[in-house]
């Protein structure tokens, strides 16, 4: 017998972004030159890109600033 699933009606909206443009605000993570995770502060995008640094050393790692059109290396 099969089971039923049931899917929270209320999940938060997914925020998506095509892969070969640059989001036209907020910040990015971009790993080895690909844009990955959005994010509204760029504390919040440090954060997941030096969390990333501590498991993967070997990843190159930016901050992308959408508004200024820049990134930053994260050493």
């Amino acid at each position: 017998m099969k089971k039923t699933m049931t899917i929270p009606e209320e999940l938060p909206p997914k925020k998506t972004f095509r892969a070969d443009r640059p989001p036209t605000k907020g910040f990015v993570t971009v790993v080895d030159g690909h844009f990955k995770s959005e994010f509204d502060t760029v504390d919040a995008a440090e954060a997941a890109g030096r969390e990333l640094k501590a498991k993967y050393p070997m990843l190159q790692i930016e901050l992308y600033d959408s508004e200024h059109r820049t990134r930053t290396l994260l050493s």
